[in-house]
């Protein structure tokens, strides 16, 4: 568990300095997530850390009913999925004073690694996607918080590195393939194996017993695909097996 959470420090950090000093031209410049400025991006992050912490705590399912009674006239019809939702949500609370936003995300930050740390990280616990272990949560932070990063970045002008803590984002890519394929009411014919290259050109492989099908290539091309920031058709991915374009398809790190 320390791994992850020195890598979630560290997402949050790389975060917090493209935020630090930001004029308003920063905040409202228009990210790869559509409608979204990075205001909104970081306003998604803090409202999704603050779900996080609830979960952790204990109190997820009174944090998400509280979240759909919303803070206007709750949630309308139409809703059906994740992504609407989370638009939903950050539609209600946009607007926020600059300084406030950046002080609720910072909080947020804070709670979420205050509540990470104090559980046992075997301990499962309620999320969107059903129950996971502490690990996994803290694990499913990082993910987002990078491929937000990565919003910003863009938005900015700004080309990060790729850096270590992407094996983190690929192992909860690969291990989240079953619930990818049940999401979208498909059947995995068989375990899958990643071959991945890390941003250092070190192997980074990911191996199933009896694996049928392979994804190989780097691995920052697979969290982006992962992200749903790029298809993997425009990357240097390929796969081998029966699964082999239904994995590129429905592979994902969020809920």
């Amino acid at each position: 568990m320390d791994d992850v959470l020195r890598d979630l420090d560290a997402q949050q950090a790389e975060l917090a300095g493209l935020l630090a000093g930001m004029d308003e031209a920063g905040w409202s410049a228009a990210t790869p997530c559509p409608d979204w400025d990075v205001a909104d991006v970081v306003l998604h992050l803090a409202q999704t850390n603050e779900l996080a912490t609830a979960s952790a705590e204990g109190r997820f399912a009174a944090h998400l009913e509280a979240l759909a009674g919303g803070p206007a006239t709750g949630r309308p019809q139409g809703i059906t999925n994740v992504d609407d939702g989370a638009g939903w949500l950050v539609d209600q609370e946009r607007g926020a004073p600059i300084g406030d936003l950046a002080r609720r995300w910072g909080e947020s930050v804070r709670r979420l690694r205050a509540a990470l740390s104090s559980q046992d990280p075997s301990t499962r616990v309620e999320w969107v996607a059903g129950q996971v272990a502490i690990r996994t949560l803290a694990t499913t932070r990082i993910a987002e918080t990078w491929i937000h990063t990565t919003d910003a970045a863009a938005a900015l002008g700004v080309d990060l590195p790729p850096t270590e803590r992407l094996r983190q984002i690929a192992r909860l890519a690969w291990r989240s393939l079953p619930y990818a394929f049940e999401r979208s009411g498909q059947t995995m014919s068989g375990p899958v194996d990643f071959e991945l290259t890390g941003p250092k050109g070190d192997a980074w492989d990911l191996r199933n017993e009896g694996a049928l099908t392979v994804v190989r290539g780097p691995a920052l091309d697979l969290c982006r695909v992962a992200g749903r920031r790029v298809v993997a058709t425009d990357t240097d991915l390929t796969a081998d097996g029966p699964d082999a374009a239904a994995v590129l398809e429905l592979v994902r790190t969020f809920a």
